[in-house]
């Protein structure tokens, strides 16, 4: 236990001052958080997550699966297929399919994500509590920071840099949390494994 917390601290320190490093270059670009709910690249499924399965007039195959760590799930009638790197609706849409394949005809099928146990959020900086979260379907960056206890009495959290990986580089963005939660700036929407660093007041 004591070298996993040593492990941890030091990959926090490592991405602290990654971002502390280059913070300052970051411009505000709310469609970059935009881009998230409407494309839906934050409802990808891995191991792990877990989502509700409803189907029209049939309650006994509704319910809710997880995917197993291979990346599959079992579903009755179905069987095994692989859920890991689906959406929600490509999920529902493969049970459509299968399930209308001799087995019901004209299946009506909706799936809701439950938990994201695989992804993960970052909140470093001038946070009450730093550290990894869980990533929640349609998580902005002020629910993150509140997660983290909220900002501390030196932080500048207008400032706040959001550090997002995009088509394999670094894309860094600088997002007013102060000006969002108050209502008067666009909100911004995390996707799993962002990183979010609020700076240290210059004053």
């Amino acid at each position: 236990m004591p070298l996993l917390r040593v492990v941890v601290g030091f990959a926090t320190a490592v991405l602290f001052a990654a971002i502390s490093a280059c913070g300052s270059s970051a411009s505000y670009d709310p469609n970059l958080g935009a881009l998230v709910r409407e494309s839906g690249d934050g409802t990808i499924l891995g191991p792990g997550d877990q989502f509700e399965v409803r189907i029209y007039r049939e309650p006994d195959l509704s319910g809710v699966f997880q995917v197993a760590p291979d990346g599959t799930i079992d579903f009755p009638l179905v069987g095994s297929f692989r859920a890991e790197g689906l959406s929600s609706s490509q999920v529902a849409s493969t049970l459509r399919a299968k399930l209308a394949d001799g087995l019901i005809r004209d299946p009506f099928v909706t799936v809701w994500i439950k938990e994201f146990l695989s992804k993960r959020v970052y909140v470093l900086g001038q946070v009450e509590r730093p550290g990894t979260f869980r990533y929640e379907e349609g998580m902005s960056v002020v629910q993150a920071v509140t997660l983290a206890g909220g900002v501390t009495k030196t932080a500048r959290p207008n400032s706040t840099v959001v550090t997002r990986i995009m088509d394999g580089r670094e894309v860094r963005s600088e997002v007013p949390v102060d000006e969002i939660s108050r209502g008067t700036a666009k909100n911004f929407y995390l996707r799993p494994g962002d990183i979010v660093y609020v700076p240290e007041s210059i004053l």
